[in-house]
């Protein structure tokens, strides 16, 4: 799996992956889909995000994680 940390973007992790929320219950991103986490802190939908990084000029660096 590649997990993608998009130019002045999200974390963007595809499917399938199961992640655990802040109060314990697990969720599944099927095969095909995506989850995209928040890194510029202005989304609505913590954490995941919502495109406000486009509307708050929010400035980081592309980097592509590799996993096990």
């Amino acid at each position: 799996m590649e997990i993608h940390v998009k130019k002045n973007g999200p974390i963007v992790i595809p499917g399938p992956v199961t992640y655990t929320d802040a109060e314990g219950h697990e969720h599944t991103v099927a095969e095909g889909k995506v989850v995209a986490l928040c890194r510029c802190g202005h989304s609505a939908n913590k954490p995941f995000c919502d495109g406000s990084h486009r509307k708050n000029d929010f400035q980081a660096d592309e980097v592509v994680l590799k996993t096990a």
